[in-house]
């Protein structure tokens, strides 16, 4: 890889991955397949990062080009090792409200700033002292479930969408299903773009898509940026956040290096940095906060694709989009049925994740410790547990990943003192049977 992590040697012929094989960081496909699959990336972030400005009250069109800027800003720092996409945190949400309550957008942009400076603070501690501390801080019992928790955290949101238009929902999720099973090569690798396709025209006939608004948006258009103002209230609302973006980060780092077999602690630092940066951007222009983006990581266990290339065509292709009001208006027809099919099967996916981060790393829930702290934490992030102290909200992945925290490392110093228990990283061994 270069420095910028703009090379990439081509996997095998180009075309087919091997079973079993997937696609390095360092790798790509045929640039036609790549440019397929970074496209699909884009669909699959679309739903979610438009989500959260439109309740918010954020422009959509200045969100996704500071989502691009920052995508592509953090394949550039990671040096092309951390596949990723950078799209709106839902984490924001609340604070976002809170504070425009008081201090209108320009306040609620400040807070933004605030917790991207933060975080890149943190991102530079540990890139300077390395993430054995992280690692000690959330081990694998506590990474687990805090990937899991905020996969099946979003399970509500899936089915809301669901609901509200099941018939298109099915066939979206039937035809992403059917086209990964039945087909291989581009098709099989592009089942969530054909999947969305097939769901937006099965909506049009189903007269679930209003197109006024697409005929009085411009072809092209400049997004709509607007500057911070500082106050110290907002501050109480968005350092929380902060704890949320790392986890969501080292969460997606260790899903990334599960999934590739390569050991990408040396580039947890930079990943929290360049999500800091991002956010810091975002702030500074009038977008939404930055995470790394769970949609994506479905996405790549989809496709067994997790090579850069793919990220650096959707952070580009997200750059160009925002400059067409027209376009950001058609996206935002996407129904409601779709995002629905399409979120079931990948926010299911970000859950699963989480629990192969506990087998793939051998967590034994025979002990209590690691038991009792995956047991609290997820149906609290599951249930969505809320927490309200004045104008200050704690929500479920909030809640669920101090809960997994405080549980872990109370219960294992309680432990250790009392002498009441063993170690909980340590994995019991069964007797190997006697040779005959």
């Amino acid at each position: 890889m270069s420095l910028l992590g703009t090379k990439w040697s081509v996997h095998g012929d180009g075309k087919t991955i091997a079973p079993g094989q997937v696609v390095s960081p360092d790798e790509r496909l045929s640039w036609p397949r790549t440019i397929g699959i970074g496209l699909q990336h884009v669909v699959a972030m679309f739903g979610a990062t438009f989500l959260v400005p439109l309740i918010t009250g954020m422009p959509p069109a200045t969100t996704l080009f500071f989502s691009g800027i920052g995508t592509i800003f953090f394949l550039i720092l990671t040096r092309g090792r951390v596949p990723s996409y950078l799209g709106s945190s839902f984490a924001f949400i609340a604070p976002i409200m809170a504070s425009q309550q008081q201090f209108g957008v320009s306040g609620a942009l400040g807070g933004v700033v605030v917790a991207g400076v933060t975080l890149a603070v943190i991102g530079m501690v540990v890139q300077k002292f390395g993430a054995s501390w992280i690692n000690r801080l959330m081990p694998a019992p506590v990474t687990g479930t805090i990937v899991a928790l905020i996969g099946l955290n979003l399970a509500p949101s899936a089915w809301n969408n669901f609901k509200l238009a099941p018939v298109t929902a099915v066939i979206t999720l039937g035809v992403i299903i059917l086209v990964s099973v039945l087909f291989r090569g581009i098709l099989g690798s592009l089942a969530i773009l054909v999947g969305v396709v097939l769901g937006y025209l099965v909506a049009v006939l189903r007269s679930e898509v209003d197109f006024s608004k697409i005929h009085e948006a411009g072809w092209i258009g400049l997004p709509h940026f607007q500057t911070p103002t500082f106050h110290f209230a907002v501050l109480g609302l968005f350092i929380p956040v902060v704890l949320v973006l790392v986890a969501e980060n080292i969460g997606h780092v260790k899903s990334v290096a599960l999934m590739t077999g390569e050991n990408l602690d040396p580039y947890a630092g930079r990943a929290l940095i360049a999500d800091g940066v991002a956010t810091t951007l975002a702030g500074f222009g009038g977008g939404s906060g930055t995470t790394t983006y769970a949609e994506n990581i479905g996405v790549m266990a989809a496709t067994k694709v997790y090579s850069t290339a793919a990220y650096f065509v959707a952070g580009v292709a997200a750059l160009l989009l925002s400059f067409s009001p027209k376009f950001g208006e058609l996206i935002a027809t996407v129904p409601v049925g779709v995002l629905g099919g399409a979120a079931t099967l990948l926010y299911g996916m970000i859950g699963v994740l989480g629990v192969r981060i506990w087998v793939q790393n051998k967590v034994n829930f025979s002990n209590n410790i690691n038991l009792t702290t995956a047991a609290v934490a997820l149906i609290i992030g599951v249930a969505d547990f809320t927490w309200t102290i004045g104008n200050l909200q704690f929500a479920g992945i909030a809640l669920g990943t101090a809960a997994a925290l405080i549980i872990y490392h109370g219960m294992n110093a309680l432990a250790k003192w009392r002498g009441t228990a063993t170690d909980p990283l340590e994995v019991e061994v069964e007797a190997e049977p006697a040779a005959h």
